[in-house]
């Protein structure tokens, strides 16, 4: 639909109409050049960094015996019987599973048999040689026979010491089909059971021998240079929160494991007889010298394209800078501040996210007061 003029508009000369169409064409351009409204200063809480804090790295850890041992028989067989099971106490010396010792025990006999034969034959070869010697003594034999004689005799004596070593051996290898326990502790676990041909070499049971326990845990890699041996760490147990006991590294592994690139480490701890049990969720706490000084409240922290940052206010100014910083591990509440801040300048410690860099803001403390420089 057409818009229609006002007919006392078609009633003006034609000169009164040009000047009616540019007066109307100059307000329009007055219009559309006005000035944009000034933006209102936002209020933004700050508060100044804390300082004298200490940063503290947790690991999970599990408390290990120091000794353990992985118990496999010398020799392969058919497992027959299984005498403890996992958690059992056992004792140095003690049984703990049996091999079918059948075909090992005809071995053995057989090899005493041929141990048996030897020593007859030598026997036999000993005496010809006296004989020889005596008869060469009175020049009735050949100088290359009693030669031939004492060449027969030693032959003799080496095929006795090789007869005695095989007996030797097969007897060894008879008393390996019992599996013993090398020293005393617990099954900390069983991999084999009874009926199952088992490989020599072959894992059966693993035995955490009594005496001191440790804490096991895994080391990431970017924190494998702040560990090392003789080190004091704190270590607490799950089972009992808040109690911390003293621990000392004890060993670091020098190479990452291939799976989960972390390094392998140990830690003795302080702790009364009988306090550690095998199994137990532990915590290491580290304390991290580097990250002694400054600290801001978790809320305060920006994670930027560059890195970490907090905004900064500058109250004479009325604006807010985003600074990099360099933190340290992250607390519970609050990040320690390695570099990048001033213990004078004002952080903002709230609604960081929807600030940028530059902004007009109206910086106030915690009890709603403006702040100045």
């Amino acid at each position: 639909m057409r818009s229609r003029v006002p007919s006392a508009a078609y009633s003006l000369p034609t000169g009164r109409r040009w000047w009616l169409a540019a007066a109307l064409g100059l307000a329009l351009t007055a219009c559309g050049g006005a000035k944009p409204a000034v933006e209102a200063a936002r209020p933004v809480l700050v508060a100044r960094p804390s300082g004298a804090v200490t940063a503290v790295s947790a690991y999970a850890g599990e408390v290990r015996a120091r000794e353990e041992s992985p118990l496999s028989f010398r020799v392969a067989g058919k497992l027959v019987e299984r005498k403890v099971d996992v958690g059992a106490h056992v004792a140095a010396g003690q049984v703990l599973a049996v091999l079918d010792p059948g075909d090992l025990d005809a071995q053995t006999r057989a090899a005493q048999a041929q141990l048996a034969a030897a020593e007859a034959e030598y026997a036999r070869a000993r005496a010809d040689q006296v004989r020889y010697d005596q008869l060469a003594k009175d020049q009735l034999i050949s100088r290359s026979a009693k030669d031939a004689q004492d060449a027969q005799a030693k032959a003799a004596q080496g095929q006795l010491n090789s007869a005695r070593a095989n007996w030797e051996v097969a007897r060894n290898q008879s008393a390996y089909t019992q599996l013993r326990a090398p020293a005393a502790g617990v099954i900390a676990s069983r991999s084999a059971e009874a009926g199952q041909v088992v490989a020599a070499g072959q894992q059966v049971f693993a035995l955490a021998a009594d005496g001191a326990r440790e804490i096991a845990f895994a080391v990431p890699e970017g924190a494998i240079a702040a560990f090392k041996p003789g080190q004091q760490v704190q270590v607490e147990l799950w089972s009992m929160p808040g109690k911390r006991w003293p621990g000392r590294v004890r060993e670091v592994a020098p190479a990452a494991d291939p799976a989960s690139r972390t390094y392998a480490a140990r830690v003795t701890v302080d702790a009364p007889a009988g306090t550690l049990e095998l199994g137990q969720s532990a915590r290491i706490y580290q304390a991290d010298p580097a990250g002694s000084g400054l600290s801001v409240p978790l809320a305060a922290v920006q994670q930027t394209a560059s890195g970490t940052a907090v905004f900064v206010a500058d109250p004479r100014a009325g604006t807010v800078k985003l600074k990099p910083i360099v933190a340290g591990p992250y607390g519970a509440e609050r990040v320690p501040v390695r570099s990048g801040l001033g213990a004078d300048e004002w952080v903002v410690v709230a609604g960081g996210h929807l600030l940028r860099d530059g902004q007009k803001v109206l910086p106030v403390d915690r009890e709603n007061h403006p702040v100045e420089r």
